[in-house]
């Protein structure tokens, strides 16, 4: 599984990043990062949660 964000709908809210900051990252310009290619499984769920709570639906799964 692998997670895409849409960087014109992203608003850097951030709440995916504070689920699981060792997938997501926020930089200093409010740029949105995807750490990992594939999701290791131990931050599956945590990951799925991360996508459902954007509340732009910037992101999403690809499995």
């Amino acid at each position: 599984m692998r997670v895409i964000v849409d960087p014109t709908a992203c608003e850097a809210n951030g709440i995916c990043a504070g689920l699981v900051p060792e997938v997501f990252d926020l930089d200093d310009t409010d740029e949105l990062h995807i750490l990992v290619g594939e999701i290791p499984d131990q931050f599956a769920d945590a990951v799925r949660r991360a996508v459902g709570s954007c509340p732009k639906t910037a992101l999403r799964l690809v499995e």
